[in-house]
């Protein structure tokens, strides 16, 4: 039986070992150390996509809840109250509760990807191989920032607002803390031209880390004995996307992959599928992002991403065009042919 190895320590290495390990794959799993992000907010979408992989999650029960997204958007002032449904907690506490549905696996075989006897690598971390290019569709960094929150702050509320050398989204994890991600200009020039969050801070704490904030997608995605996914994959812009939810949508699309060569599938024609699937994704995602770029404040630094974001669109669908489009659809966990 063909056996998979995952390189990672990520909800899309876990989501995979969970559904690799249910369908009775051979597994090992190469879990890696890294930095923990000290906050996350998971949509909606993203705790239902968990709640189909591993069961009900009783443990999200208390944590910090978002109910309201406020938005002030391009060069006129008129900020937009939306519902939104969300939660927010540490990425420890999201991997340590994942980790306990992962019990019956956590006896596996932990070897290094170069030790472990496997058909398939899973790499959700690097390095990859080296034909595997990193694209980049934009130049954004992003600082996160722990916040103090001003007395009488809607703590339910998330707040996202453009300025003219980037924009800004606070996210509260409690009724008087939250954290601050700024991207464009470090979050202190940016604070000075808000007219919406920075009111609702009392004090900026420490950072938590610089990040890169622009859509990217590593091409090839896969070949022969591998497949890369989650962050080692592709990232989203954090304006559009919810990257938690679209790990665990990966992580079920690789997941599907894998079983469906198990069984004698096409690997070739498999592999071309869950090129197209990714690169279509990334396409639509930056399609979306596209607009809200067009529709910010204006300048230099809104152009230049709107161009980047506009050419990364187009440079993903001409790789779905490519590779002929898609060969098969999902059906639950598994993959069907689609004709």
């Amino acid at each position: 039986m063909t056996g998979a190895a995952i390189r990672g320590d990520g909800i899309a290495a876990a989501c995979c070992a969970h559904l690799l390990g249910k369908a009775g794959i051979p597994l090992s799993w190469e879990r890696l150390d890294r930095p923990r992000l000290p906050a996350v907010m998971l949509s909606g979408a993203a705790l239902a996509l968990m709640g189909d992989v591993f069961g009900p999650i009783p443990e999200f029960a208390d944590s910090h809840r978002i109910r309201r997204r406020v938005v002030a958007w391009g060069s006129d002032f008129h900020p937009v109250t939306m519902e939104h449904a969300a939660i927010v907690v540490s990425e420890k506490f999201l991997l340590d509760t994942i980790g306990e549905k992962l019990s019956a696996l956590n006896n596996r075989t932990r070897l290094p990807l170069a030790e472990a006897s496997i058909d398939w690598a899973i790499l959700t971390a690097p390095p990859l191989p080296s034909e595997s290019k990193e694209h980049h569709f934009g130049d954004r960094r992003a600082t996160a920032v722990s916040v103090t929150l001003r007395n009488g702050f809607d703590s339910s509320a998330c707040w996202v607002e453009s300025v003219s050398a980037g924009w800004l989204f606070l996210i509260p994890n409690g009724p008087n803390s939250g954290y601050l991600l700024a991207v464009g200009d470090p979050p202190e020039q940016l604070l000075e031209t808000s007219r919406l969050i920075a009111m609702r801070i009392e004090r900026l704490g420490t950072a938590a880390g610089e990040f890169l904030a622009h859509a990217r997608l590593r091409w090839p995605l896969c070949g022969p004995g591998w497949l890369a996914c989650g962050s080692a994959a592709m990232a989203f812009d954090p304006l559009c996307g919810d990257g938690t939810a679209q790990a665990i949508r990966e992580a079920i699309l690789v997941a599907a992959v894998v079983q469906a060569i198990t069984k004698g599938d096409d690997v070739e024609r498999i592999l071309a599928h869950y090129q197209a699937r990714m690169a279509a994704g990334l396409s639509r995602h930056l399609m979306l992002c596209r607009e809200f770029y067009r529709t910010g404040p204006g300048g230099d630094w809104w152009e230049s991403e709107l161009q980047s974001t506009a050419d990364g669109a187009e440079w993903c669908a001409s790789r779905v065009c490519e590779l002929d489009g898609f060969h098969y659809q999902l059906n639950g966990f598994e993959l069907r042919p689609a004709h």
